[in-house]
């Protein structure tokens, strides 16, 4: 009878430690999946003008800074948006989304502001969605000797990604490379064009570069070239970056001017663009980050 006690006692402290093993499995499983699905989304803007209007709309705001960088932590329908300011150009984009990342973990960045127009067809307060997303800066020039001159038109994309190697001396790289938008973002983006009544909502292509174009055949070189549709200066830093991390990126530019087709400089396309983009991560929210 007291072996069969032992026995019985120690298969039910057994059983019992098998169940509280696979409840914390469980609980773990659940904590991990509850942590991913509370990935933060980054939505970057430039300038005050391009970022501050969409920090006011966050609430339980807390702000941050890293360098010269300023994060604005809280949230939109209790899901966390960290809005980040990252100042104009390239490296201070890239820089900002490589800290954004590794700090944060975020599940998704989008990276929205103004632009200036490369497309006829599109007008001030047009929005573009980044289909794709081009660095249009980076060039390699013809082969000249000293006295020939120079000739812009030559000029060929240089893709900095394409070899361990100098890029300068591969031919293959001697082309644009093109960062996709995420499928996820471009869809949510997509599915609430329609509450945008400022203008059109159109997918394209966003060039960027450390350059401002004010030379109208420059501008229509890189649209026929490039298939630009807006240019700015900083999506493709933040998409390389965003690539090399593999965390999902949408480019989303709205036209402030045009000059192929005499459009104007209009500020408020700032805070149309981010009223747009509010939008849009609400809907991603609610029907893509689960």
């Amino acid at each position: 009878m007291k072996n069969n006690m032992l026995k019985t006692g120690a298969l039910f402290a057994i059983g019992m430690i098998l169940l509280l093993s696979i409840l914390a499995g469980c609980n773990s499983t659940s904590k991990k999946e509850a942590g991913d699905k509370q990935k933060p989304i980054i939505v970057q803007g430039p300038m005050p003008i391009e970022a501050q209007k969409f920090a006011k709309k966050l609430e339980n705001v807390k702000e941050e800074k890293s360098g010269n960088f300023v994060f604005y932590k809280g949230t939109v329908d209790n899901y966390p948006v960290i809005v980040v300011k990252t100042g104009k150009g390239m490296e201070n984009t890239a820089a900002a989304t490589a800290i954004a990342i590794e700090k944060y973990h975020p599940r998704a960045i989008i990276n929205q502001g103004t632009s200036g127009g490369h497309d006829e067809n599109l007008n001030v307060f047009d929005i573009v969605l980044g289909k794709r997303t081009t660095n249009i800066g980076s060039l390699k020039t013809a082969d000249k000797k000293e006295g020939e001159g120079m000739d812009p038109t030559a000029w060929k994309p240089m893709d900095l990604m394409a070899s361990e190697g100098s890029a300068g001396e591969d031919p293959d790289a001697e082309k644009a490379r093109y960062y996709e938008g995420d499928k996820k973002l471009l869809a949510a983006a997509n599915e609430v064009k329609d509450t945008y009544k400022k203008g059109k909502v159109v997918e394209g292509t966003i060039g960027s570069a450390d350059t401002w174009n004010n030379e109208v055949d420059r501008i229509k070189w890189f649209h026929t070239k490039y298939g630009t549709s807006v240019e700015e200066m900083e999506g493709a830093a933040a998409a390389q970056i965003a690539g090399s991390y593999d965390v999902p990126f949408l480019g989303i530019r709205v036209l402030s001017n045009n000059k192929v087709n005499n459009g104007k400089y209009n500020p408020n396309t700032a805070a149309a663009c981010q009223d747009y983009v509010y939008e849009v991560i609400k809907h991603y929210i609610s029907t893509k980050a689960k």
